[in-house]
């Protein structure tokens, strides 16, 4: 049986590659060609829209430019006032401090010109020097001379800031447990009276019968003064006496654990000589001559009244 001749077969893939051989380029090439061409020939120059958009892309640019300069001008200007304005409450801080601290001196050689006269006059009669006797203690209680002798020096200080993981997103907010806060000054100070202490003293200010130790803002204030991290706290006193005494308050123990927990610098040591200087004169509010009677009101009696 003879049947008829099968004709050619074409496949999709035969086909496509037909097309790509027949049309090497894409019909936009062909017309960007045939443009360069034309050109080469003599024909219509660039078109006037390419111009114009590289005109306004060159002006935005350098408007760009200038707003950055200005920007940068001022913010350079602003910098700089800010830092003589910084400069100027540092010099006037300096001058400030640099006036207060020779009164202060000033006020010192005087309390000791008055003192000197005080005693020459007093030392010679035996009411007068039993009234020195008496001023002496007065101003031990008081704090008003300085002390020498052996003693406690306690530490605190804040935890060491710890390295933050994060490089990218920056510091991480700082814990404030791990800081030493104003209780914790007081319940060393408290403490170290209870055990016996003569004198006691913060960072070289000395704690007197009004003295306060608070905290405003980010600063421990000793008697309405600025102390800083770390904390130096003085104690005169037998060391012996001072540390048993010091180590068995509850409060103190307290202390010591919360200062492991947060990382806190709790440290003690005896000292063979410590030397406190006195505290701040007190200011005088009533005075009244010894020997007289306080004014007492006297109730009105008349009816009514």
């Amino acid at each position: 049986m003879t049947g008829a001749r099968p004709g050619p077969r074409y496949s999709l893939g035969a086909s496509l590659l037909d097309a790509v051989l027949a049309e090497t380029l894409d019909p936009a090439y062909a017309e960007a060609a045939a443009r360069r061409a034309a050109r080469a020939d003599g024909g219509p120059a660039r078109p006037r829209s390419r111009w114009r958009a590289r005109t306004l892309v060159a002006l935005t640019m350098a408007i760009a430019g200038l707003l950055l300069a200005v920007t940068y001008d001022q913010a350079a200007a602003t910098a700089q006032g800010r830092e003589q304005i910084r400069a100027r409450l540092v010099a006037d801080i300096q001058q400030e401090s640099a006036i207060s601290e020779g009164l202060t001196a000033q006020l010192e050689e005087l309390r000791v010109e008055v003192g000197r006269s005080r005693e020459n006059l007093l030392a010679v009669s035996a009411v007068g020097q039993d009234a020195l006797d008496e001023l002496a203690r007065a101003e031990q209680g008081a704090a008003a001379v300085p002390v020498t002798g052996p003693g406690l020096l306690i530490t605190l200080a804040n935890a060491d800031p710890k390295t933050d993981s994060d490089p990218v997103g920056g510091g991480t907010e700082e814990d404030l447990r791990g800081r030493v806060q104003d209780g914790d000054l007081q319940v060393v100070v408290n403490s170290l009276w209870a055990a016996g202490a003569e004198a006691v003293s913060v960072n070289g200010q000395r704690l007197g019968p009004t003295t306060a130790i608070r905290f405003a803002g980010e600063a421990v204030l000793v008697d309405f003064r600025p102390v800083t991290n770390p904390y130096e706290i003085s104690a005169v006193g037998d060391p012996d006496t001072l540390l048993n005494e010091f180590l068995a308050s509850p409060e103190v123990k307290a202390l010591a654990d919360i200062s492991n927990i947060y990382d806190l610098r709790f440290d003690f040591v005896r000292e063979d000589e410590l030397t406190l200087p006195a505290a701040t004169t007190p200011e005088l509010r009533l005075a009244r001559t010894a020997g007289d009677e306080p004014d007492v009101p006297v109730p009105d009696q008349t009816p009514g009244g």
